[in-house]
């Protein structure tokens, strides 16, 4: 079933692809959301509608979870949902960057079990089903080794201020950025940098196909307190991120200063941690 779900979702996101392109570098509506929720855009909504009708009339009992859509009541009850981002990088789309991307996840008890994250700009699809080789554009790929001091990080700024870390010491890492998580994710899968992390909440749209791709890639993917990562929850909403090689992640753990884990607590409809 993951592979099946897996080739369904990678055409849709290909063909939802296309859509942006047409949208992309051209004149299109764009506003902010309420309650300071960040940019959208048309092409955000006509992405989003054409994976809707896709998926849906696909898997018609599946589940849906969508940054664009109303929410779902059947998803707390459903074996199976899609957690949807159209248009990972909004912001970078309406600038013209080229690092945006199309997320699609089929989440099964509060885990992704199948992934994509396609880049259309750039021509690039990475893709994991769940006991599958994570890969890009067909390809296998890994993590590479890399100890703290030194590591090339993609985070943000904030996640460097020294309140996060014990003793008030930030290791000297060489911080990077990207516009879009799901892509930061797979750029640490891919073993192009050595780990991504996040002091804030994250959505479960941005990273439930990318954290399935780092994983499959060799990666360890919990919140920001050492927790396995939970899918389909009530609110979708994740405590921080950290993406890494096993090693690495072990020493970002270390290194931070946070509370430790409590157990974790499973629910309906939703993954323990």
């Amino acid at each position: 079933m993951p592979e099946a779900d897996l080739e369904l979702i990678v055409q849709a996101a290909e063909k939802a692809g296309q859509i942006a392109l047409a949208h992309w570098r051209g004149t299109f509506r764009h506003w902010e959301k309420d309650e300071g929720a960040g940019p959208v855009t048309e092409a955000d909504l006509a992405v989003n509608a054409a994976l809707e009708q896709a998926l849906r009339a696909a898997r018609p009992d599946y589940g849906w979870l969508s940054e664009e859509s109303p929410e779902d009541p059947r998803r707390a009850t459903a074996a199976r949902v899609f957690v949807i981002d159209p248009i990972d990088g909004t912001r970078a789309f309406i600038s013209g960057e080229d690092g945006f991307a199309v997320a699609v996840a089929v989440v099964e008890d509060g885990q992704p079990v199948a992934g994509v994250v396609h880049q259309p700009a750039r021509g690039v699809t990475y893709a994991a089903a769940a006991g599958q080789p994570a890969t890009r554009n067909g390809q296998l790929i890994r993590p590479r080794k890399a100890r703290l001091e030194g590591a090339e990080v993609l985070t943000t700024k904030a996640a460097l201020d020294p309140a996060f870390w014990r003793g008030r010491r930030v290791p000297r890492i060489r911080r990077s950025f990207r516009p879009s998580l799901a892509w930061r994710l797979c750029l640490v899968a891919e073993g192009r940098f050595d780990a991504t992390l996040s002091m804030r909440p994250v959505w479960e749209w941005d990273v439930a196909a990318a954290s399935l791709i780092a994983v499959q890639a060799g990666c360890t993917v919990t919140d920001r307190r050492g927790r396995p990562l939970g899918f389909n929850r009530m609110p979708p909403l994740g405590d921080g991120l950290i993406v890494a090689p096993p090693g690495l992640h072990h020493e970002l753990i270390a290194a931070l200063d946070v509370e430790p884990p409590e157990p974790a607590q499973a629910g309906p409809g939703r993954a323990a941690g």
